[in-house]
């Protein structure tokens, strides 16, 4: 008895999402779980989707926008920097 997974058609990148999560939850459970640990298990599967989301991401012009929210100075309600947890610096 197993989860189905329900993989997002709107997504251009879902088919290499699912393998890699696959890929993952079957080398976590099966191997790093048991104290078996390689670093070279789902790395074609991760290279794929990522290169997926950068391709994806360059094609909506959404690199841009992460750039700049990257260094963003986000403050609170008094005008006092923030870190990313929320907190005031």
């Amino acid at each position: 008895m197993g989860i189905k997974k329900r993989v997002s058609t709107t997504s251009p990148c879902a088919n290499l999402r699912a393998a890699y999560h696959d890929c993952f939850n079957r080398w976590y459970s099966e191997k790093f779980s048991k104290g078996q640990w390689d670093k070279e298990e789902c790395v074609s599967e991760w290279d794929k989707y990522r290169a997926c989301l950068n391709q994806h991401m360059e094609d909506k012009h959404l690199s841009r926008l992460l750039e700049e929210a990257a260094t963003y100075s986000w403050k609170d309600d008094s005008g006092h920097p923030v870190d990313a947890d929320g907190a005031s610096q």
